[in-house]
């Protein structure tokens, strides 16, 4: 649709600006322990399963999509939250065709392999969303903490403008479609990259337990555990969800002697920004001491992009980063992690990066 990430000018402005409020880090907080109740639901099917090896990538997927529904539609009864999933997965499958056909400047009707497919999952998608948005505002929101209550009472605080059925359906379908897979990625990256590197896997959970006493985790401490945050970054550094962003060229621009004509598309390739080693020391080495307070704060502004930025930067940074810390935390501290034997995950680009054949793993209790 004309949501947040693909509207543009005046429309994306309003809609960022009364969407804004829900993202603000006292909101997030309150959806904070419906990701850990997640992450803990996750850990006691982990626990079940006696040691044997799981796809890490598909586990992490389920958990984020948990708590999507969760803190969005507030819990699964109104929603097959099975066949939203696979919708969604149906619909990425085509966006390199969608692309592909794009840069040929070909005909929007041209088919394409797996087309009927997409075409279908995104009409029951937003079909889908905009019922619950129409349902939602019938049986009024008062009293509800959830994203699609909040949409539907959210105001521009300039213009008093309100959203509509459709673009709050249209925005829920943003956030449910980039909110889940996104986070899974970073997460299953970063347990295939503790697997490689056990000190710091140990590292995470001496601070959970040291940080919780023991105890169970709570919100408060999602905010007190700076390497367990550390390494969700450096995870997203090295593989970033989405490893890159094109924008156009409002105006006729000069990059350092390159003539840029307006309307020119430039695709700013964070996978390789992260990974350039004018930018960053030993660039193909996982530290998460890079991101410490004091290395972070040394370090170009535009060096590290894993939620783009300027005005335009993702506006669910704040939920994303609890939501990641919280899984990791809850599970590190719970189990180590080993990878299948001989197994190289190969990288498979759908708009978000991920492991083409998942991340299979061992579990086994701490």
């Amino acid at each position: 649709g004309d949501a947040i990430l693909t509207a543009d000018g005046a429309r994306w402005r309003w809609q960022r600006r009364a969407a804004a409020p829900i993202f603000r880090a006292e909101r997030i907080r309150s959806f904070v322990p419906a990701m850990i109740a997640a992450a803990e639901r996750t850990r006691d099917i982990l626990a079940a399963g006696d040691g044997a090896e799981v796809d890490i990538a598909h586990t992490m997927m389920r958990t984020t999509f948990e708590i999507i529904v969760e803190t969005m539609l507030s819990g699964s009864g109104a929603i097959d939250a099975a066949r939203v999933e696979k919708g969604i997965t149906d619909y990425l499958e085509s966006t390199s065709w969608v692309f592909a056909l794009t840069l040929l400047r070909a005909p929007a009707w041209m088919p394409f392999p797996g087309r009927a497919k997409a075409e279908r999952a995104k009409m029951y998608l937003r079909d889908e969303l905009f019922r619950l948005a129409a349902e939602g505002r019938r049986n009024g929101t008062e009293g509800r903490n959830d994203l699609m209550s909040l949409l539907l009472a959210a105001r521009d605080p300039e213009t008093g403008q309100a959203m509509d059925d459709r673009d709050v359906a249209d925005n829920l379908l943003t956030f449910v479609t980039a909110g889940h897979e996104t986070t899974a990625l970073a997460l299953t990256w970063a347990f295939y990259l503790l697997a490689h590197h056990p000190e710091s896997e140990a590292l995470v959970a001496a601070e959970v337990e040291a940080v919780t006493g023991g105890g169970p985790l709570t919100p408060e401490h999602v905010d007190a555990l700076p390497y367990t945050r550390q390494v969700i970054l450096e995870a997203m550094r090295l593989y970033p969800p989405v490893p890159v962003v094109v924008r156009a060229a409002l105006r006729d621009v000069d990059l350092d002697g390159v003539p840029v004509k307006a309307g020119t598309p430039i695709t700013i390739p964070i996978y390789a920004v992260h990974r350039h080693a004018t930018l960053w020391d030993e660039p193909e080495r996982f530290d998460p001491d890079r991101f410490a307070p004091e290395a972070a704060k040394a370090r170009d502004r535009y060096a590290y992009l894993p939620f783009a930025a300027g005005p335009r930067i993702c506006i669910g940074m704040g939920f994303a980063l609890s939501e990641a810390v919280a899984i990791l935390a809850v599970l590190v501290r719970s189990f180590r992690f080993s990878l299948r034997p001989g197994y190289l995950p190969v990288l498979k680009q759908r708009i978000t990066l991920r492991p083409a054949e998942g991340m299979p793993m061992r579990v086994t209790p701490r």
